[in-house]
Order: structure tokens, then sequence, then C-alpha cells
């Protein structure tokens, strides 16, 4: 299934250069992703994650702005939703503007994950879509790990209260922190 949000940007929507807000796109973005996450999971969903934005041309005033939502990817309670943004020119001609890559959880009334229905990819497109989502998982979870390695960095910088300008201190205490999340 496909989700479509169509806008014709306003005055509301830009910034003093007339172009369009990030934020804003952002919200069309998220509001169209989780349209066709619900679509896919039949309940409510929840956001989980979104990955980097690039904001790769801009976006004006009076502009028709298309968003288009597909899921490429399912877990067992969550889903990933792709979410690509044309401007469309009254010669009908889509200028890509923006992708975006969407996490979400599947939830019920009381926020409980809920299982999801596979998403079964059938075009070579659809494949190659499914087997970046699994590359892009594992670096959103690459990441995550990272913070709360620097979290925990942060916290034993705290408490032996180190100057921030004592490197060779901040240096040794992370590489005992790399060496013991190898080990476990």
């Amino acid at each position: 299934m496909r989700t479509t949000h169509v806008q014709i940007v306003m005055a509301s929507h830009v910034n003093g250069a007339k172009r369009l807000f990030g934020g804003k796109l952002m919200e069309w973005i998220d509001v169209t992703a989780a349209v066709e996450a619900r679509r896919h999971a039949c309940c409510d969903v929840t956001l989980a994650a979104v990955d980097p934005l690039e904001f790769i041309a801009p976006v004006k005033m009076n502009d028709t702005v298309v968003l288009e939502a597909e899921v490429t990817w399912t877990g067992n309670t969550s889903l990933e939703v792709r979410v690509d943004t044309f401007v469309e020119h009254l010669n009908m001609h889509k200028q890509h503007v923006n992708r975006a890559y969407l996490v979400f959880v599947a939830v019920d009334e009381n926020n409980i994950p809920q299982p999801v229905k596979a998403y079964i990819p059938q075009t070579a497109l659809e494949h190659k879509e499914y087997d970046n989502a699994a590359l892009r998982r594992a670096f959103r979870l690459r990441l995550r790990k990272e913070a709360e390695a620097l979290q925990e960095l942060a916290r034993k910088l705290k408490e032996q209260e180190l100057p921030p300008q004592d490197s060779e201190a901040l240096l040794d205490i992370a590489r005992q922190s790399d060496n013991k999340s190898c080990q476990e």
C-alpha cells in the first residue's frame, strides 16, 4: 500500500526567505509515515526513530509538495516506512527533495507493543529496499550503543570530577569502556 499526502506551501509554512521550514516538512513526513504504518499494522503506532534527513533541494512558497510513504520492512512489533518528498511543478514534472526513513512500533490502547503482519517484498526494488532496511537497523542499533557508551563515559567523568581538558584521562576511561563492551 502507498500513502500519499499533497500540500500547497502557504505563507504560514515558510521562513523569511520564503522557503519551507524544515520542521514543517518533518511534521508532514511524520504524519504521512504514521498513516502508512497504521494502515499496515491495523492499529495505533508510535514513532521510535527517524533516520537523518537530508534536504536535497529547497521547497518554496506556492510549491505543490507530494509525500509518498511505503512500508519497507517489518520486525515483530516494529516497521520501517520510507517517505519520498517531491515538488510537483505546474508542468507535472516531479523533483525529488527529500527521502526519510522512520521506524514505528505498533501498540494497543495501553501502549503495549503488538505484533505486525510481515511485509513481503514483491519486486526487485522492494527486495533491495528490504535488504537495505536491515543495514539501516544495524546502523541504528550501533548508534544507540555508542550513545549509551558516551553517557556512561560522561557519568564516570562526573564521578571522578576530571577537568574536561584532561584528554588523556578521558581517553583512558573510553578505552576501558570499549574493552568492557567488547568482552560482553
